[in-house]
């Protein structure tokens, strides 16, 4: 398990990070949100030694981590980390190599990865002649190259198309499966939430927010109603009590229920309004547990 602990760090008057604490454990890929400048990029820079916290630690398999540990995890940065005048083969034979890899193995690895992210066709050329997204399957196939038992990508899902996208999450998934720690910064929320494991949400530096997303939903205070009722009036819900609503659309309503509310008294109330063709509990996606998590 990869893990940072009370990790704080400050740039001139700006705080990055203000004792943040994450675990990612081997085997899980882990969602690391929150919005621009919350502090993601600086955690996992430290967590690569590239940056060193003002005070706090790293720890792997529940020691300090070292440096020469920290040169086996595998990091796919936003901004493009690569060698635009080398060739694609080329290129992650250099870099598996780099990582202690032979001759003979870096070139088995190298092609692969090419083959398996799809990117076979394009072996032979450049870097700079590449699209953007099969740039950044590059990117992932170099992080990818010398089988990390960490895997750190920063916007991995950046540029790419659905079918990269897909490729991308069986790619992670995999790896996890594999036994490797894999955690990931994305501002797709909706991709977070069907491709993690666990999610941790960070706003000014600070961990707000951190587990399964079902146990983040059970963490709600109020549960929620998703009704439509056809031939209804608008404001039928707004006579009852303990009941507010919190979303609209044409087809119905959104109803979270304070302590005490019975949800069968709404049931009843939407049969009097009108034909009853929804009345189902209502999960907040992650999107809508992130707003919350960063509101508070």
């Amino acid at each position: 398990m990869l893990e940072l602990r009370d990790l704080s760090r400050r740039y001139g008057q700006t705080v990055a990070l203000d004792g943040l604490s994450l675990e990612v454990p081997d085997g899980d890929v882990v969602g690391f949100v929150g919005p621009n400048g919350a502090g993601k990029t600086t955690a996992m820079r430290i967590a690569l030694g590239v940056l060193e916290p003002d005070a706090g630690e790293v720890l792997w398999r529940g020691a300090p981590v070292t440096r020469e540990q920290q040169r086996l995890f595998g990091y796919m940065p936003e901004e493009r980390g690569l060698y635009p005048k080398m060739r694609v083969d080329r290129h992650l034979r250099y870099l598996a190599e780099l990582h202690g890899r032979d001759p003979a193995p870096a070139h088995d690895a190298a092609s692969r990865w090419i083959e398996r992210l799809g990117i076979a066709e394009h072996a032979e050329q450049r870097i700079e002649e590449l699209s953007l997204g099969n740039q950044q399957r590059v990117q992932l196939a170099a992080a990818l190259v010398h089988d990390p038992p960490v895997l750190i990508l920063d916007e991995p899902f950046s540029g790419l198309d659905p079918i990269g996208t897909d490729v991308m999450s069986v790619v992670l998934a995999e790896r996890a499966a594999d036994g490797a720690a894999v955690i990931f910064s994305s501002h797709q929320l909706e991709l977070v939430e069907r491709v993690c494991d666990r999610v941790a949400i960070v706003n000014r530096g600070r961990m707000v927010a951190a587990g399964r997303v079902d146990e983040l939903r059970a963490q709600r205070s109020r549960p929620r109603l998703r009704v439509e009722v056809e031939g209804a009036s608008d404001g039928w819900p707004e006579k009852l009590a303990g009941v507010q609503v919190v979303g609209r659309d044409e087809r119905g309503v959104l109803l979270e229920l304070a302590d005490g509310a019975d949800d069968q008294q709404v049931l009843e109330a939407a049969r009097r309004a009108g034909r009853v063709r929804l009345f189902a509990p209502a999960r907040p996606t992650l999107s809508e547990l992130f707003r919350e998590a960063v509101e508070r």
